[in-house]
């Protein structure tokens, strides 16, 4: 894409304003390194698309792409190129929350994607124990209706299979309450409040949920525009 233009504005998008690639960018610098850990995070891609976007990534010096030490395949690390438009793309986030709200359908509420954010958000700092596993039962999924995130110190999984272990922390809601209470939309006592969140389980755990399941990066933006 070349838009035959010196200006700034036009030489970036076309580095950036290739289908797909703002959200690699997005997943880079959320910590997605392995190609099936951007692949979750951006659902629809398919792996040849995927492949050809890090490929111009890593030609326009925006991504490096190392060996996996002792294994096949690479892992793709941010350049400082890169990491300079994390402010860009949280500033994009923070218009999309108020500019492109009401664009939001019913089916963007993902369940895979949901749970790797949850994955992502979890504090094992904020977790005593040697392992924590918490189930997530949403009833108006058709099927796949039970999840579950194992936590360590090393490291929070999510599976789709029952671990066969004790539940610490149960979750029962749609995927569009969790979602809009890890976006920062509802707060987890509303939504018990108004019966669209069953939370029950060990105390300790589901009396500091807002410690250890961390909230989206923007859960305290703005909601509504800023006058002047």
């Amino acid at each position: 894409m070349n838009y035959n233009q010196f200006c700034p504005i036009a030489k970036a998008a076309e580095i950036l304003g290739e289908r797909w690639t703002i959200l690699i960018l997005r997943e880079l610098l959320m910590g997605g390194r392995r190609f099936s850990t951007l692949q979750r995070g951006l659902g629809d891609i398919s792996p040849a698309l995927l492949t050809k976007r890090l490929k111009q990534l890593e030609d326009h010096n925006m991504v490096i792409r190392r060996r996996i030490p002792g294994q096949k395949g690479y892992e793709y690390f941010p350049t400082a190129a890169c990491e300079a438009l994390m402010p860009v793309l949280f500033a994009l986030g923070e218009w999309g929350i108020i500019w492109a709200k009401n664009t939001i359908l019913d089916q963007d509420f993902d369940v895979e994607f949901l749970m790797l954010y949850l994955e992502r958000s979890i504090d094992r700092e904020k977790i005593k124990g040697q392992e924590t596993v918490i189930k997530f039962r949403f009833p108006d999924l058709s099927e796949q209706r039970d999840w579950w995130l194992v936590v360590s110190p090393e490291k929070s999984e999510v599976c789709i299979k029952d671990p066969g272990k004790d539940i610490d922390v149960y979750f029962n809601c749609s995927v569009k309450t969790l979602s809009n209470i890890w976006m920062g939309d509802r707060t987890y006592r509303d939504a018990i409040r108004d019966g669209d969140l069953i939370m029950d389980g060990d105390p300790s755990l589901t009396r500091t949920v807002t410690t250890w399941l961390r909230p989206g990066i923007f859960a305290n933006s703005p909601r509504e525009a800023v006058a002047g």
